[in-house]
């Protein structure tokens, strides 16, 4: 007989028909299980606050689906005891018969089989005991699946254990990040009070993480008020006291086998995690802090210098959270290698720090000088700029300005490679004014100075040896405050070729904004006859209602410099000197101001003063700002250009006036009216 017919077809037959069926059985089963742990995934998402009737039928549900896999599942155990027995003679006895026939074709084979006869006839014996014992242990085991099916409890595994099954461990991230849950099988011994957990994902494969072993200190029972998820707990470990972990159960019932077996307690009216909140995972420049920012760095300019995209690329938002982590804990901080580990990518690490910085509870550039960065990247010379930023960063406190030396240098470095990472300054400055010099709040003056926060970066860059090396010059003015600048003024001056800017419209009726803003607080004022027919009688502060009219200047307001958004801000807070100035302006009739102001709306002083706007047509001005045309129809001065016929223009925040000769359109708040 040939191999090919005792041997190889008999073992491709059972592979065939009997592996190939267990496989689908298993397919079937990994495809039940994946269906059962996301409904339970979803049902242990579901809030605790949803009604009752929702929750019961969630529970139901989770039940009925339970109940189904559980069979499903003993249906598979069964399959594949079936199958390990098979195994035992469908394979052994192709085998036997293959060295049977080799043994009687060859002689010398022939005188082994002799030799070893009284071993295949023992063999044979055992393999018929085995087949003839075949079909009564598949009944012992069916009738044993029955039994486990109707009182699963009583057919528990005997183990060392004294409760063991899989929990959700919730896993606190650095303070931006929240927090995620992962799923671990936990082992717990009463008489050692030891708790084991493995991490375990089912969707992976079944892969496992490092085992975590702790000695259990106490467990307490989380109330729903306290947390958005059922059936939570809380355990404390010896090694970790005041920092509880906090683990959901499957349901109810499996909580309270779970704070059975760990003497647990209900929860007490002080919540634990409470004062561990503020302490855990926040950024600070500290050692740590610094640590952190130097071992990026350095992984950074060894690892991936000229990488294209640099700083731009982000990485997965996981494997970030996972890797600051582990650096803002003191006890891995030092452990974790990013020079020479092929575990954290370059894009992970460079998010990692970006992410960093910006968890710092204030930006690095501070919230105080937010403003005063700004307003040299909005006007002045490129020189003036320079020396603006070189004076600021001397008043940072002495931590930021260590840990802005450190990465502005960097980013110089990241620079210079910039014909192969495509990182240039301009880049750069992209990527880190947001980070750098973020806003105290998300409004939209704030957005609108995001291209000034990123030429502030680009400053520091290009210059960082004289702002970092070299003291500011002495006899440097200290920069105007944001109050006495244009917040709003056309963003002129950042020009790169090929980059134009659309101009923006300024803002010209904020008062009614104003006017709503107050209305709950401040009293209107009665209008007096033949005063504008508009919002701008009702004042919006104490302080023009009652100022006196002696202190009035000719009782004609204008805009010093800086814009309305800019005065109203101030105005509404209250809090900082007003940038409006009453200059003297000679009187016109009040009907006029009606006409030549149809969208331009000031406020008006106390009632009595009938001439408190005053038309400003046909004036001259002079530039405080200096400006370059973006439009034809606009015209370019430097900062002292005298304007001739001066008036107000149709479109809302621009001027037209005339200059050497030529007419055009001027930014209302680049000039002040003489």
């Amino acid at each position: 007989m040939s191999v090919t017919e005792t041997l190889i077809k008999p073992l491709e037959r059972f592979r065939k028909e009997q592996l190939g069926a267990v496989k689908e059985e298993k397919k079937k089963f990994d495809k039940e299980t994946e269906k059962n742990y996301s409904l339970l995934e979803k049902h242990l998402n579901l809030s605790a606050k949803k009604k009752e009737l929702q929750l019961q039928e969630a529970d139901n549900q989770v039940e009925q689906n339970r109940k189904h896999f559980y069979e499903l599942s003993l249906e598979y155990v069964c399959k594949l005891q079936e199958i390990q027995e098979r195994k035992k003679f469908e394979c052994v006895e192709p085998v036997l018969s293959f060295f049977q026939g080799l043994f009687t074709f060859y002689h010398q084979g022939y005188e082994l089989a002799k030799d070893f006869n009284h071993y295949k006839t023992a063999l044979q014996i055992n393999i018929q005991n085995t087949r003839n014992r075949f079909e009564g242990t598949r009944s012992e085991v069916e009738e044993l699946m029955n039994k486990i099916r109707r009182n699963p409890q009583e057919h528990k595994r005997a183990n060392h254990f004294t409760m063991e099954g899989y929990l959700y461990v919730q896993e606190k991230r650095p303070a931006p990040f929240g927090s995620s849950w992962v799923k671990h099988y936990c082992m717990y011994r009463k008489e050692t009070k030891k708790f084991s957990m493995i991490p375990f994902e089912h969707r992976s494969g079944g892969k496992v993480g490092d085992a975590e072993l702790f000695v259990l200190t106490y467990c307490t029972k989380r109330n729903a008020d306290t947390i958005d998820r059922r059936f939570c707990f809380d355990l404390e470990a010896s090694d970790r006291p005041g920092v509880p972990v906090t683990m959901q159960a499957f349901s109810e019932e499996d909580r309270k086998l779970w704070m059975e077996a760990l003497d647990g307690k209900e929860a007490l009216l002080i919540n634990l995690n409470k004062a561990n909140a503020k302490r855990e995972g926040s950024a600070q420049l500290d050692k740590i802090g610094f640590t952190i920012i130097k071992k990026c760095i350095s992984a950074v300019e060894t690892r991936g210098i000229n990488d294209q995209g640099l700083y731009r690329v982000v990485g997965v938002s996981s494997k970030v959270q996972r890797l600051l982590s582990l650096l803002m804990d003191s006890k891995t901080c030092n452990e974790v290698d990013l020079e020479n580990s092929v575990d954290w990518e370059v894009k992970t690490i460079t998010s990692a720090m970006k992410q960093y910085l910006r968890s710092l509870p204030e930006p690095l550039m501070t919230y105080e000088l937010h403003g005063e960065f700004i307003v040299p990247a909005k006007s002045g010379s490129p020189e003036s700029r320079v020396n603006a930023v070189h004076f600021l960063v001397h008043k940072l406190p002495e931590k930021n300005k260590e840990m802005l030396e450190i990465l502005v240098k960097h980013l110089a470095n990241v620079s210079k490679h910039a014909k192969k990472n495509l990182m240039t300054v301009a880049n750069l400055g992209v990527v880190f004014g947001p980070t750098l010099m973020r806003p105290q709040e998300e409004t939209v003056a704030a957005i609108m100075d995001l291209k000034f926060q990123n030429i502030v970066v680009e400053i520091l860059i290009e210059n960082h040896e004289k702002i970092f090396k070299t003291l500011p010059d002495a006899t440097f003015p200290e920069p105007i405050s944001m109050s006495v600048s244009p917040p709003n003024a056309p963003p002129r001056q950042s020009r790169r070729q090929g980059q134009r800017i659309k101009r923006p419209l300024a803002v010209y009726n904020l008062c009614l904004e104003l006017d709503d803003a107050d209305s709950h607080s401040s009293p209107r004022e009665d209008t007096p006859t033949g005063s504008m027919d508009s919002l701008s009688s009702q004042s919006p502060t104490p302080a023009f209602s009652s100022s006196p009219l002696g202190l009035l200047d000719e009782n004609h307001l204008v805009m010093d410099s800086g814009d309305l958004a800019g005065w109203t801000t101030n105005l509404c807070a209250q809090s900082r000197p007003s940038m409006v100035s009453w200059m003297n302006i000679p009187s016109a009739n009040p009907t006029a101001t009606d006409a030549a102001l149809p969208n331009f709306i000031f406020p008006s002083p106390a009632p009595g003063t009938d001439r408190a706007v005053e038309s400003v047509a046909h004036r001259k001005a002079r530039a405080v700002y200096p400006c370059e045309a973006e439009h034809s129809s606009e015209l370019s001065f430097q900062i002292g250009a005298i304007f001739e016929d001066v008036q107000f223009s149709r479109e809302p925040g621009w001027l037209e006036g005339t200059l050497d000769g030529k007419r055009g359109l001027i930014p209302q708040n680049y000039v002040q009216f003489l």
